[in-house]
């Protein structure tokens, strides 16, 4: 699976390359392509703490998502029997000589 960011900027999600370099340069962790191409041509460069932050949340819902998928461990499959009745839980003769 591939780790998913959100933009800080628009709040599109959107998927880099796994090594976080595009062919013209860095994948951003807090900007789209889109932004992060508008912030370059502003002159507004990207702040490591925020991209840090970014990157172990992005990591974090990885682990989630994986984790989810896994499931729970095995539950038992064995099949259940029916609760015993309060005359079977009495013994079986009790019944029986009482009445004669």
């Amino acid at each position: 699976m591939r780790l998913v960011f959100e933009c800080v900027e628009c709040g599109g999600h959107y998927l880099p390359p796994e090594s976080l370099v595009y062919p013209d340069g860095p994948a951003s962790a807090i900007w789209c392509t889109g932004c992060q191409a508008a912030k370059r041509a502003a002159g507004v460069r990207e702040d490591p703490l925020l991209a840090r932050v970014a990157l172990a949340a992005a990591r974090a819902a990885l682990a989630r998502r994986t984790a989810e998928d896994a499931g729970p461990a095995r539950a038992d499959v064995r099949p259940s029997r029916p609760p015993l009745s309060r005359r079977a839980r009495s013994g079986p003769g009790g019944v029986r000589s009482k009445l004669g």
